[in-house]
């Protein structure tokens, strides 16, 4: 059937089982936006208060669901405001299909109104990108777009395409989607064999995962492989959720932030299993120094990642889930008794023991996690508040806690809980952000407002870039520059002028009562939870030194 170039987008949407988008009109993209209209009922359109918001909230939608999150902005600015999202789920492996209109075709490289070379602009962080510039390869190229954004490593894909291209007639044919197998044509039998006999020969075995187990939903494979050859585990930000909190395995975050625990026990492991994880500089910081004792064997999915930052023993290369599931069919029964043993003790010498620069955090979080229902999803900003949240919320599951681990973006939390929100109509969706992160996108209580989403938003309030001025105090003489925030801002009042209910905590406020009543209130809330200024996120691993040379850290041994 003949369909103009827009429809066709839209058709194509739906073929691959697309609801929902996220995204802004704009003067190239006004055929598609017609099209939306006409398809009304069959896709469903958010409309954001800016375009930045919009790839977040694709992006906080594909993390939550494990789908493809879609995004649409005009072109020229509207594109480039995609870019920070775009960048994120980059950076974070999220599968997102970002779509921009353009000038037409004759217009393009002419310097037009509201022309930008889109595609120049997000070539480093996107898997893929195209621009279309044949009407009779359209739809073929979306289809191609959402496969590539599946396949192996997830990631954000950006079809630019001329507002020409939108109007004009193409015949149009119906396709099933591409099916999605997991990656394993890099995965060798030889390779998960020698995998096998280094774990097997390992008498201190340390697991170090990340976001690739809960991409791959590899958390029900990993856990039964920890019972079975008997070993701890650690996790990256990413990772979190993959392994119980609670589980006497789980020694708690590694690197920067993380445990005593964690960095102790992988700075001592024999064997360095490291599962869907890139070896990022805020987990190992001084290479030089990072589990130089042990022999490191890494799965991943991704060969880029292999020797890219630490040098590994031996790698097995594919999907992790289907990885964990040979190694677990194949490695024998085993015990490491002595090491869990030690485990145990420096899980008892070291613990995570919180000091009063951090108390108020911890009492607040805990208030929350006890009035969440379990149907709960965590979305958060970046800064001391992420790190805080990581450590104190013991229920986190995976594609339950949305966070920018890579690019560390303030402001992506607000755009991921209206993408969370918007696909998990039925849970209760959190944002904890910081007072400076929530400036960047609080505009966002509109898109709040506008479709009713019961999303609550905890505004960490302590006047201050926290994690900024953390480094000032520690590091840099106390020179607070330009790192206090004393603009008399008041949250509750900006956020009834939305149109959404505000709430207060005070310092000598009990939190439980006020969290209980957030949660219980049932729909969009902000609550300003002032905090001390200088809180601080320990332990902490200072620039450049080793994960074993931490401070802020309790010795109980001592």
């Amino acid at each position: 059937m003949q369909l103009t170039g827009a429809e066709v987008i839209i058709e194509c949407l739906i073929e691959e089982g697309v609801e929902t988008v996220f995204g802004y009109p704009g003067g190239q993209v006004i055929p598609l936006y017609d099209a939306i209209y006409k398809y009304k009922g069959k896709i469903r359109h958010v409309l954001t208060a800016h375009e930045q918001a919009a790839s977040h909230a694709a992006d906080g939608y594909a993390r939550s669901t494990g789908k493809v999150g879609v995004c649409i902005a005009t072109s020229g600015p509207g594109a480039t405001n995609l870019v920070t999202g775009i960048a994120t789920a980059y950076m974070d492996s999220s599968p997102i299909v970002a779509i921009t209109g353009n000038v037409p075709l004759s217009l393009l490289g002419r310097d037009s109104f509201q022309e930008v070379d889109i595609t120049g602009v997000t070539m480093p962080i996107t898997k893929h990108n195209f621009i279309v510039k044949d009407i009779n390869e359209l739809a073929d190229t979306v289809r191609e777009a959402f496969r590539i954004a599946k396949e192996g490593r997830p990631g954000p894909v950006l079809i630019d395409v001329p507002k020409d291209l939108q109007v004009g007639f193409v015949e149009y044919e119906r396709k099933e989607p591409f099916k999605v197998l997991p990656r394993v044509d890099r995965l060798e039998e030889k390779d998960v064999d020698k995998a096998v006999e280094m774990l097997e020969q390992s008498k201190r075995p340390m697991f170090y995962i990340g976001g690739g187990v809960i991409r791959s939903d590899a958390s029900e494979e990993l856990n039964k492989l920890l019972d079975k050859i008997d070993a701890p585990c650690c996790s990256t930000l990413m990772g979190l959720g993959a392994v119980s909190a609670e589980s006497h395995r789980f020694t708690g975050m590694v690197g920067m932030h993380g445990t005593k625990l964690s960095n102790l026990s992988v700075n001592s492991c024999d064997l360095l299993v490291v599962v869907g994880a890139r070896f990022s500089d805020r987990v190992i910081s001084n290479g030089s120094t990072f589990a130089r004792q042990a022999r490191i064997l890494q799965l991943d999915v991704d060969p880029a990642e292999i020797n890219k930052n630490i040098y590994s023993h031996h790698h097995v290369i594919g999907d992790v889930k289907v990885i964990l599931e040979k190694i677990l069919h194949r490695v024998k029964k085993t015990y490491h008794n002595d090491w869990m043993e030690e485990v145990e003790r420096n899980r008892m010498r070291y613990p995570l023991k919180i000091t009063t620069e951090s108390r108020r955090a911890k009492e607040i979080f805990k208030a929350l996690e006890k009035a969440l229902p379990e149907n709960n999803i965590i979305a958060t900003e970046v800064g001391q508040h992420q790190m805080w949240a990581a450590q104190f919320l013991k229920t986190l599951r995976p594609k339950r806690f949305l966070t920018s681990g890579g690019l560390g973006t303030m402001g992506f939390g607000t755009g991921a809980a209206i993408g969370a929100q918007m696909s998990h109509p039925d849970a209760r969706v959190v944002n904890i952000a910081g007072d400076g992160c929530f400036r960047m996108n609080a505009i966002e209580l509109a898109t709040i407002a506008r479709y009713s989403l019961p999303v609550i938003i905890l505004v960490m309030n302590n006047h201050c870039l926290g994690m900024v001025r953390q480094w000032q105090t520690l590091f840099y003489d106390k020179h607070y520059s330009e790192t206090t925030l004393d603009t008399p801002v008041d949250w509750v009042k900006l956020a009834e002028a939305y149109g959404v209910a505000g709430m207060r905590l005070g310092l000598d406020d009990d939190p439980e009562v006020v969290m209980k009543a957030a949660v219980e209130l049932g729909k969009a809330v902000v609550v300003d939870c002032e905090i001390p200024t200088d809180d601080k996120v320990f332990p902490m691993v200072a620039p450049g030194a080793s994960i074993n040379d931490m401070i802020g850290f309790i010795d109980m041994g001592n």
